[in-house]
């Protein structure tokens, strides 16, 4: 038999997408363009967020500032027009990407 081997003390934990971008129970991984986005529940908006919000039907991402919320084609979303949008939670990572279907220059 024997005992255990001191070493196992010093093994790391391997990075996944998990560990480094602190993925929960709660949160959400959302397929984009260029990559994934991790979405938490939105407990309290503080300007600079950013944020994924139902409009007119359609899923987008738009940063809080102020009280208006500014979208990726910088359309500015406030006062009256605010009413109408959903919030579906708040952008903690973006992750690109590292090989396209084309192939790299490089």
């Amino acid at each position: 038999m024997g005992f255990p081997s001191p070493a196992i003390d010093d093994i790391e934990r391997q990075l996944s997408p998990v560990v480094l971008c602190n993925i929960g129970q709660e949160s959400r991984v959302l397929e984009t363009d260029v990559g994934f986005a991790v979405i938490e529940p939105v407990t309290k908006k503080t300007a600079g967020d950013v944020l994924l919000i139902l409009c007119d039907g359609h899923t987008q991402f738009a940063t809080l500032m102020r009280k208006a919320l500014i979208t990726d084609n910088g359309e500015a979303i406030e006062g009256t027009a605010q009413e109408e949008v959903e919030v579906l939670g708040r952008v903690t990572f973006f992750i690109n990407r590292a090989t396209t279907e084309e192939a790299c220059p490089y």
